[in-house]
């Protein structure tokens, strides 16, 4: 775990990695996940795709999928 400030939802973060192009992460709270995803890069290297989801610091919902391509 790798420890995080400025955010109200976790503060620590773990990184796994899964293949050559993909990690895995989650953000913790108190040593309880509150928030996991994906960090895939596509095989030509110009794509990221960012997908996470869990629990906000008000214990909402939250999901997001963000989609970065290298000019």
């Amino acid at each position: 775990d790798y420890p995080v400030t400025g955010d109200s939802s976790s503060d620590a973060r773990s990184y796994k990695k899964v293949d050559d192009h993909t990690l895995e992460f989650a953000g913790k709270k108190g040593g309880k996940i509150t928030i996991s995803g994906r960090i895939v890069l596509s095989a030509d290297g110009k794509t990221r795709t960012v997908t996470t989801s869990g629990t906000d610091a008000k214990g909402n919902k939250v999901s997001s999928t963000s989609v970065y391509d290298k000019q």
